[in-house]
Order: structure tokens, then sequence, then C-alpha cells
């Protein structure tokens, strides 16, 4: 680490130190009086009581009938819903600065911004699945996990495993040569799990897509040989970590799934699955995140300029990324590039697999790729995947069922995502009823994170 870096840290914990700690030598508090959507996917509970104290969820119950340890400070949430605070399964971070994808964008302040913004929109565990530069990435963890610092906590792939000259691509990302692995043998595809898993990283990621994206006539990218995946598959087994397979067709997702990759971290987007993979997924156990927003990313703020009105959106703009958005060249080039109609193909095929497999009851997790380019907003893109859940059809409930007690399932953690006692206090509330009406997940009121109220409300009332 250079040394300015290694000052920065050591600064950060002792200032910053047990930030959430404050929570233990807080008051307890008293949310009282609000609906409750707990995670589990039991029915919202009207007027409701949740008791936080020492940073965590001490009793849930009827208002009224949660017993008070004497101090204790109510807040009157009449009118408002309560949440577990939402987790993404799949995010990335220190790639994006403006409108711009780069190595030089992998820096402590970068990162942190990221997680202080996913904060403020009430996703309070984030993952980010790859293209991490250690060992900042493995200190940043390390602190998040302790709460030295405001925003989110985070988990994630160190650097995952790419094919050479392939996926994904240098030209694109403009990536450091600390940020992936690209093994050209299985030996060092598992000399890279295994330096990947000496770092602690949580998950290991492979890429096995053309990038292709469904455009007519695309020339693509070498995929990464099966040979190599298996490779790194068995050895991540090896070593107790499970693996994420990035993929865009169905012949890579059946092919993964079957060689026992255990999460697929993006939607199939070239045709419907079929019920050789819903046994797939069935037989293997396997986790499937769709990313919808990703492919919509790649063209909806160029069709709904009005949306910088919005001051939800508006939240999350850089100077840079607004100012593009705002430029009619930009956005008649967007919609009329061809990746522009291939990704609303892909989303159509997304939304319709994504139905198809939870109603057969295959394990569905949470995440949008955000952070892995500038339209993809970080905690914007997290409201927008809920929103498009609602529309491929599932229920608002159902939807935030998998952005929370799913989400955290798929992470097997067992210490946030549903509200009950003995729960870190990670709670996220908004006005109205997100369970009839789902945009209401826009209406932030306050985010309380281990049992603190963080800044906010996003908006201004």
């Amino acid at each position: 680490m250079r040394a300015g870096d290694r000052i920065a840290w050591l600064m950060s914990l002792t200032v910053c130190g047990g930030l959430y700690s404050a929570a233990a030598m807080a008051a307890p508090v008293l949310l009282d009086h609000a609906t409750l959507i707990d995670g589990t996917g039991a029915a919202p509970q009207p007027d409701s009581a949740i008791l936080i104290q020492d940073g965590h969820i001490a009793a849930v119950g009827h208002s009224g009938a949660v017993v008070m340890p004497r101090g204790t400070r109510t807040v009157d949430l009449s009118g408002k819903t309560v949440l577990p605070g939402l987790i993404s399964d799949h995010s990335h971070t220190g790639l994006v600065k403006g409108t711009k994808v780069d190595a030089s964008n992998y820096t402590r302040d970068i990162i942190l911004a990221a997680l202080k913004q996913y904060e403020r929109y009430g996703v309070l565990t984030v993952t980010s699945l790859g293209l991490n530069n250690s060992p900042l990435f493995d200190q940043l963890r390390q602190e998040q996990h302790a709460g030295s610092n405001p925003g989110a906590d985070l988990f994630g792939v160190d650097q995952g495993i790419g094919a050479p000259d392939g996926v994904p691509p240098q030209g694109m990302f403009h990536l450091g040569p600390d940020q992936i692995y690209r093994p050209t043998t299985e030996a060092e595809a598992r000399a890279a799990v295994d330096r990947m898993a000496d770092e602690g990283t949580d998950l290991v990621k492979v890429w096995v897509d053309t990038f292709r994206n469904g455009v007519p006539g695309a020339k693509g990218y070498p995929k990464l040989d099966p040979a190599i995946y298996r490779a790194v598959i068995a050895e991540a087994h090896a070593r107790g970590k499970r693996v994420a397979a990035h993929i865009h067709d169905l012949s890579d997702a059946k092919a993964l799934v079957e060689a026992g990759a255990d999460i697929i971290a993006h939607g199939v987007r070239d045709q419907p699955v079929d019920t050789d993979f819903i046994m797939l997924m069935e037989q293997k156990g396997a986790w499937y995140v769709a990313t919808l927003s990703l492919d919509e990313a790649n063209y909806i703020f160029a069709q709904h300029p009005e949306w910088l009105d919005d001051p939800v959106l508006s939240a999350a703009l850089s100077p840079e990324l607004r100012a593009q958005f705002a430029d009619p060249a930009w956005r008649a080039k967007v919609l009329a590039a061809p990746l522009s109609a291939a990704s609303k193909a892909a989303l159509a095929v997304n939304e319709h697999n994504l139905l198809t497999l939870y109603r057969a009851g295959i394990r569905i997790g949470f995440g949008t790729d955000s952070g892995a380019s500038p339209t993809r907003i970080p905690g914007f893109a997290e409201h927008r995947e809920l929103k498009l859940m609602v529309d491929a059809g599932l229920t608002p409930l159902q939807a935030l069922t998998v952005a929370t007690g799913n989400a955290a399932a798929l992470l097997h953690l067992s210490d946030r995502g549903v509200i009950l006692p003995g729960r870190l206090a990670d709670l996220f509330v908004v006005s109205g009823d997100p369970a009839t009406d789902i945009t209401a997940v826009d209406r932030i009121e306050q985010v309380w994170h281990r049992g603190v109220k963080t800044d906010g409300p996003l908006v201004a009332r």
C-alpha cells in the first residue's frame, strides 16, 4: 500500500473507528405506529413497533405491546412503512467517476462515496462482484464490516477470472493488471483462485460471455474456455468459496450450472429458459440474479430526458452525468444505436425468464450491476430493479422480499435482511405502502444503519 493510503486508512480507523459504536452508547429507540414489512414474505403488519438497542433489533410487536427500557426515545412513524435495508448481491465499486470507467477510479474516496450513496437510497449491504483491487478492497471490506466508515457494508469478489483478450473488455473498462486474472491454463486458473481465497474473497467470479449482447453482426470477444472455468469452480469449492458466473446466453448458463457454478449472476437474455434449465437449477440448488436494470440502463436515460426533473434521480447524478443525459446529441446517438434495440429485447426476455424461474421455485437473489458503468447508478438502479421486477409479474411484496430476506440468504448472512429480534437494525423507512405501490420505495423518509439514523431524507420534504 502507498504510504499516503496507509496513513489515510489508519486515520479512518482512529477517527471513524467504531462509528456505529455510538449505537451502543445511545438510548434505546422505539419506532412506533409503523406498517412493518419484515423481509420474510409475510403480509405487512400495521401499527407495529420496533425497539432498537445496541445497534440491533431488540423487540418487534404491535404498538403498545413492546416493553421499553427506561430512557427509550420514541419515533412516531404513523403513515410510514419500515422495511429491512435493501441488499445488492451484484454491484461494482471503484470503476466509475462521472462518465468515465477507468482503473484510476479505484480509490478509497470514490468507493466510500459510492457506499454512502447506496446508504442514502436504503441499500445497506453491497456485493462488489469482481474487478476489485487488493489490498484496498480487502481493507475497505473489513472497515465496512466494523462500521468504521459511513456507507453500505461491503462484500464481494476480489478480482475475478475472465478470458485472455476477452470479457470484461480491456478497452471498455481500462482495467489495471491487478483487477482481473486472465489464466491460460488450468494450473494458472487454480493459482488465481488460491490467491483470491488467501486474500479472503467472499466469492469467486467468472465471466463467460462474448459481449455481443444480442446485437446483430457484433464481432464479440473470446469466451472463457470451459476447461478453465471447470478448474476455477473445482478449486473454489475446494477452498470453501462459491462461484458466481456472468452469462448472457442460456447455453452458457446451463453449462456453468452443470459444472457447479453456485450463482448465475445475470439473467438469461437470449431466449426463454426451458424445463431442462429449471430442473438443473433446482437439482444443483443454484441462485439466479436477473439484473433487469442492466439492459434498461443502456437506453432509458436517453429515452426519458424528463427524468432529470425527478429529485430521486437528481440525488444520484454527478454534474458530468447530468450534462450527458441533458445533451440532445448524446440522447439521439444512444437511441439510434443497435445496442439500444437489442437491450430492449433482452430486457423483455429477462423479465419473462425471471417470472418463469420465480414461479418454478428457483432461488432468486437481487442485483443490478450498478457501478459497472456510468448509467448503472448506485442506489437509483436498485430502485429501478424493484419496479422492473414488478413489471415482470412479481407482486411488490415478492420483489421486496427478494431484495431483503432472499438477498441476505444468497450471501449466507443471517444477521440482516429480515426484521426480527437479534438482527442488525438496518432499516429503510418510506412514506406510504410499497407492498401495494412499489414506487413508494422512492419516498424515503429515514434510513437506520446498525441502529443509527443516517443523513436524510434523500429528497428534502
